[in-house]
């Protein structure tokens, strides 16, 4: 069945939550299923920031792979709600790497406020999914198969130029109070508004910085009171 196209994509940017499915050490070999929140990365991978005394984390200390579900049901329509079921291997993120470990810091505290005070016990590590396989069903006749190779092919923006962006944002004249900007790609902008999680889909992808100030300044022109 076709997918359309980039619907997976969008679906990990409206999601504020999923359900990790890791290999349980003991009894060895079962699904060992727990809810937690993630946020995208640059690439759209998903991001978990999880203690090293969790018990899932022990799991993928044990065995990196994984199945990570994410589902959009506003109106708690399971079924007919859009929904993907991704397979790959969770890899912790190098706190060596200073510069990328405080980028992604940074980017995960503006979609979860509140992980701050999960950073400051500083017993908390970044882990993020090298996405291999995923399965969508997005409704009736939309569904299949996809290669996490397939998943985004193009270049992913630049962490100094996502901040430029949100600084633009954050500056904007026109930007009413409630409107915050948690993070920004070449196909979408995920807003913040009055405290609640949306994403604004872009009518096509976005190439360079000129047109993603663009369709920026339209979206703010968009969420005008």
């Amino acid at each position: 069945m076709k997918i359309p196209a980039h619907a997976p994509l969008h679906l990990l940017h409206q999601t504020a939550t999923g359900t990790l499915a890791t290999h349980s050490r003991e009894p060895r070999g079962f699904p060992y299923p727990t809810l937690l929140p993630f946020a995208p990365d640059a690439r759209h991978r998903p991001v978990i920031l999880v203690s090293r005394l969790a018990e899932h984390t022990r799991n993928l200390l044990d065995d990196p792979r994984a199945g990570f579900l994410v589902a959009h049901s506003p109106d708690a329509d399971v079924l007919n709600a859009p929904r993907a079921t991704l397979l790959g291997r969770f890899e912790p993120v190098d706190a060596a790497a200073r510069e990328g470990s405080e980028a992604l810091a940074r980017r995960y505290v503006r979609y979860h406020p509140d992980a701050e005070r999960y950073l400051a016990l500083g017993d908390f590590t970044f882990w993020v999914m090298q996405i291999e396989r995923l399965r969508y069903i997005g409704g009736f006749g939309a569904m299949g198969w996809m290669d996490g190779t397939d998943f985004d092919p193009l270049e992913p923006l630049a962490s100094a130029d996502e901040i430029t962006l949100i600084r633009f944002f954050e500056a904007h004249p026109a930007r009413r109070a409630g409107l915050d900007l948690a993070g920004v790609d070449r196909y979408g902008a995920d807003l913040v508004i009055d405290g609640a999680r949306t994403r604004f889909v872009f009518d096509a992808p976005q190439s360079d910085l000129q047109s993603l100030h663009a369709v920026l300044a339209d979206c703010i022109e968009r969420h005008m009171p």
